[in-house]
């Protein structure tokens, strides 16, 4: 399990505007998930049950970390890097903090394996998919960033030490939406997988949330 799980918000500009949000992955940096939200390829995503909360897809890259690193410049970063996966960052929308609400367990899948940075060579211009069932929701390339792979580590590694094992989700494109009980989730990422995951109704949530 990664050490830490670094993410970036709105690093799409589409994904702001369909967001309605001032945030960007330049202007406002990274934030945490918790680490026990990772879940595997054969695992379902567990909804909480919050009636009348919207519980929404989000299609990623994750970088895995391979050497230590700590103010890395952009020069040397991708030789820090290990490899890349493919990662869904599911999201409870509303008014709480963002850490509260992307870190339930299973709330971040990833897979089906990690394909090795030699095996994808430049990570700036992979193509990304995301369907629910049958349907393509989200299609975008990572040459449409706002904060590029080496960027993103650059920026990491100059508030805190990144070790082996370290992830960080690169942010979503446009289309997010949202997932229910009986869904099928499918990422892809180009050069590095292709993960489907069942999404199942949990148990109730005992969190005190802002309805």
């Amino acid at each position: 399990m990664a050490e830490q799980l670094i993410a970036y918000p709105e690093n799409y500009v589409a994904h702001g505007e369909e967001r309605n949000t001032s945030l960007r992955a330049d202007v406002n940096g990274f934030f945490l998930k918790a680490n026990s939200s990772l879940s595997g390829p054969q695992e379902p995503i567990m909804l909480p049950d919050l009636p009348g909360r919207a519980i929404h897809h989000e299609c990623e890259l994750a970088i895995v970390m391979g050497k230590t690193v700590r103010h890395a410049s952009q020069a040397q970063v991708l030789d820090c890097v290990f490899g890349y996966t493919c990662l869904i960052d599911v999201t409870i929308r509303g008014r709480e903090d963002r850490v509260m609400r992307k870190s339930y367990d299973t709330f971040t899948p990833i897979g089906p394996a990690l394909t090795t940075a030699d095996e994808v060579c430049d990570p700036s211009a992979l193509d990304l998919k995301l369907w629910v069932n049958d349907e393509l929701r989200q299609h975008a390339n990572t040459r449409d960033m706002i904060v590029d792979v080496p960027r993103m580590i650059e920026l990491a590694s100059s508030v805190a030490s990144l070790f082996p094992g370290d992830m960080i989700a690169s942010g979503t494109p446009a289309g997010v939406g949202p997932i229910k009980a009986g869904d099928t989730v499918t990422v892809e990422v180009e050069r590095v997988g292709r993960m489907s995951v069942p999404v199942e109704q949990g148990p109730g949530s005992s969190n005190i949330v802002i309805r």
